[in-house]
């Protein structure tokens, strides 16, 4: 026998209890460690943060993202100075040395083009804007918030994109729907908190590449991720049961699965095995809810009147906003939809009215779904692009036609519903629709901002990564919540 227990098996009970006088701090310090890994800087979703911060103004969010960057001075950024300036070189003290891209950093000179469309005064708030391409939308402006002085450094699609859904230009990180649903949690039990569609444009010139990752939950966990819906054919791959698979038999299989998974976990206490538990359990339970969904058919005419016909053809994107509102009104939390071929490097007169009539009608439709159903005050609904387009034009310039380059230092995008103030306009840009000149609005202000609206403090909702109090907004520069937007 050792003397060490030797010494063990004749120490008093007095010893003992001295030897151990610790053993129940430890103990109780292992279980809190346990059950809030946060304690030793690892991220867990074991327990959903102590959110909302304050009183929510909206409870859910339709993201109407359009893919490439729509053209601010053709819809929604009216200047009608640019008149007398067609064709005439942009003055370099505009453009102060402004990097560009590759498409136009070899152009001899930089002509401006005019918006060749007509644009007016809409609603009570008398906002100027393009009613001949969007009709439709101009009669619910009074519902909306637009932002004219949004800006960006990115000047390329994939990292601007990414910035705009992630709030980083560098890839990997939680989007925006992650983050919510990280948050807020779900709202349902038989539908993802975080769905995304991707409507097909009817004019397909110029598609640009949208990837998954801009749904990934980085390094949140991946019950977080969204899932993505399709159009055509069975809407969730891999959900439904193979031939000769009954229900009965699948749901022995993942009782069995979910043994085994606990097994691995009382062995290695990775939360993401009771992650992958919880998402074989929602796909049995997708099996006959989104059946059910996607099934548009079952909608009255009076819908199809206020979205459109198209809104019968699955992949279009009054299709979309139409399984949108329904996806909200069964209690998903964050709705992404995608409308591509905004990238109008060419062909403006071509391509913009195909677009505007892809989404106008469409949109009209949603809000008036909304306020129907008694929804619009609570759901958050967001529109516009990655960054916005230039005045002077790429390539050769008529009247008639002209194309515009990627231009990251201003654009445009409009907010409605859960929490914001109808019929306003914030910041403002040159005449040129080229620098801000009041109130510019960063993405991560966008970000804080939407956050707010959820009740959700930015700069205290926050997760330990790499040793980093990781925000939606970043950990390098202030974001402040837009204040004069909300209602």
């Amino acid at each position: 026998m050792s003397l060490l227990n030797e010494y063990v098996r004749h120490e008093t009970r007095r010893q003992f209890f001295a030897r151990g006088k610790s053993a129940l701090g430890y103990a109780a310090l292992g279980t809190l460690l346990r059950n809030n890994p946060r304690l030793l800087g690892k991220e867990s979703d074991s327990e959903q943060p102590a959110l909302p911060h304050f009183a929510a103004k909206a409870k859910r969010i339709i993201y109407l993202h359009m893919v490439g960057g729509p053209s601010q001075m053709d819809l929604y950024d009216y200047k009608p100075a640019m008149a007398n300036w067609y064709d005439k070189d942009l003055p370099d003290s505009v453009r102060m040395g402004q990097r560009l891209t590759t498409m136009t950093s070899g152009q001899n000179r930089f002509p401006v083009a005019p918006s060749k469309y007509n644009f007016n005064q809409a609603g009570k708030s008398g906002l100027w804007m393009n009613s001949e391409l969007l009709p439709w939308t101009a009669k619910c402006v009074d519902d909306m918030a637009f932002i004219r002085s949004m800006h960006t450094e990115a000047i390329n699609h994939e990292p601007a994109i990414t910035h705009m859904q992630t709030g980083s230009m560098i890839s990997g990180r939680p989007c925006i729907g992650s983050w919510v649903s990280y948050g807020l949690g779900s709202m349902n039990e038989d539908l993802p908190t975080f769905v995304v569609l991707v409507a097909e444009p009817s004019n397909k010139e110029q598609i640009q590449a949208i990837s998954a990752r801009l749904w990934s939950s980085g390094f949140l966990s991946g019950k977080h991720a969204g899932v993505s819906f399709r159009s055509q054919g069975d809407p969730i791959l891999f959900v439904k049961n193979p031939d000769g698979v009954p229900a009965d038999l699948r749901r022995r299989q993942l009782d069995g699965l979910r043994a085994l998974n606990e097994i691995a976990y009382r062995k290695v206490g990775d939360p993401e095995i009771h992650t992958r538990i919880e998402q074989f359990e929602m796909a049995f339970r997708m099996q006959a809810s989104v059946p059910e969904l996607m099934s548009v058919q079952s909608e009255p005419e009076s819908t199809y009147a206020l979205y459109g016909d198209e809104a019968r053809k699955p992949g279009t994107f009054a299709y979309t906003c139409l399984v949108a509102r329904r996806l909200i009104e069964r209690g998903v939390r964050f709705v992404q939809v995608y409308h591509n071929n905004w990238d109008h490097h060419s062909n403006v007169a071509g391509r913009l009215p195909s677009q505007c009539k892809d989404v106008d009608q469409p949109t009209y439709g949603l809000i008036q779904d909304l306020k129907s159903r008694g929804m619009f005050d609570d759901t958050l609904i967001i529109w516009g692009g990655e960054f916005g387009r230039t005045i002077y034009s790429q390539g050769g310039v008529s009247k008639e036609n002209y194309g515009r380059d990627h231009h990251p230092r201003c654009f445009t995008m409009w907010l409605a519903g859960g929490g914001i103030k109808g019929g306003t306009v914030h910041g403002q840009t040159d005449e040129f629709s080229y620098n801000i000149i009041e109130d510019p609005v960063h993405v991560r202000d966008l970000h804080a901002t939407v956050l707010h609206l959820l009740g959700m403090d930015s700069q205290r909702f926050s997760v330990k990564w790499q040793g980093l109090d990781m925000r939606l907004t970043g950990v390098d520069a202030e974001a402040r919540v837009i204040r004069p937007l909300l209602a």
